[in-house]
């Protein structure tokens, strides 16, 4: 059974950083590219962050690129993003999961369902 389960939110200042990681189980986490999203209420799920299946090559949002840093250890089955310089507008509960990278925006990949719960993201002005 596919699983995720992400950790790692906290509540922060504008400015701070924070890790977040994720541990999937249940399929070859090895042969997917993995990705970050995040949904504060009311708004859309985002796509913030997309890692290639080697780790080789990492793409971002215009809204976190320069800031954000995603990697992943394909040994442990984990995914993690750095989190710098933080800002208010990053509140949202974040999310991993299978990631499609386009030239504009970063999507789920079509065949991935099993969300988890999520890390929430608090950051205070």
């Amino acid at each position: 059974q596919v699983q995720v389960a992400e950790s790692g939110g906290d509540l922060v200042q504008a400015g701070g950083s924070l890790r977040l990681s994720c541990i999937a189980s249940g399929f070859t986490f090895s042969g997917r590219a993995m990705g970050w999203f995040r949904q504060s209420p009311g708004k859309e799920r985002e796509g913030v962050a997309c890692i290639t299946a080697s780790g080789g090559r990492g793409f971002y949002s215009d809204s976190v690129k320069d800031r954000f840093i995603i990697s992943r250890d394909n040994a442990e089955n984990r995914l993690y993003l750095q989190m710098n310089s933080l800002k208010p507008e990053d509140t949202a509960m974040y999310y991993c999961g299978a990631c499609v990278a386009l030239p504009s925006t970063i999507l789920p990949a079509s065949d991935f369902h099993n969300w988890g719960h999520g890390t929430q993201v608090t950051v205070s002005s």
